[in-house]
């Protein structure tokens, strides 16, 4: 088993689907770098609970932030298991029947042990990862976090090493029979995520201009 795929463990192999596995890892690499907001399973107090937050990718590395008060973080700080995913939308597939109505997508399900980063270097590392995933170009022209707003925050760190890709494409797995009789609309309706035209502060002295970081990014 080489670095490039992906790690076939118990929880990390796809089972149903299967023929929509992808084990290439830049694959992997791929999704997590389009996306924007991962959602984080942890058990905390016997409970599971779910919840989106920023991240950013180094490597085979998962950089995760937020508030060091959150029940959230604080369980996966304490060594629980974690589950991080991060799914991509392409379309939405209309078949002929109800039944085999689907959607198009690029989902990556993460688990592991998520480490709690404390040494201030790499945390400083993690949050501009994360920053220049979200906002490219905030980290040298925003004002840096000062001494308590970093250590009011929580950064973690996910290794990639068991992780699994599943990929729906193409058109809708109708009926031989549908396809033959009956006569409804069937394709994919496309799913794309564009960003608009910047919105200024209204707190911002009139005239300043759109930094270039923020306008190469809408486009």
């Amino acid at each position: 088993m080489t670095r490039s795929d992906l790690s076939p463990t118990d929880r990390s192999t796809i089972k149903r689907g299967k023929h929509r596995a992808v084990t290439d890892r830049s694959a992997l690499h791929d999704v997590l770098d389009a996306g924007l907001v991962c959602h984080l399973g942890v058990v905390v107090d016997g409970s599971p609970l779910v919840l989106p937050t920023g991240y950013g990718r180094d490597g085979d590395t998962l950089y995760i932030h937020g508030s060091t008060g959150a029940r959230s973080l604080r369980a996966a700080a304490d060594g629980v298991d974690v589950c991080v995913n991060v799914t991509l939308l392409d379309g939405i597939v209309y078949a002929r029947s109800v039944r085999h109505h689907s959607m198009n997508y690029r989902s990556a399900v993460v688990h592991g042990t998520a480490r709690p980063v404390t040494d201030d270097e790499e945390k400083w590392h993690g949050l501009r990862v994360i920053m220049e995933h979200i906002a490219p170009g905030s980290w040298d022209h925003a004002r840096l976090p000062n001494h308590k707003e970093l250590a009011a925050t929580a950064v973690l760190a996910l290794d990639l090493t068991e992780a699994a890709l599943k990929v729906r494409t193409g058109g809708p797995v109708d009926d031989e029979e549908d396809v033959a009789g009956f006569p409804a609309w069937a394709g994919v309706l496309p799913v794309r995520q564009v960003f608009g035209a910047p919105e200024p502060c209204v707190l911002l002295p009139e005239g300043t201009p759109v930094p270039e970081h923020v306008r190469r990014r809408a486009g």
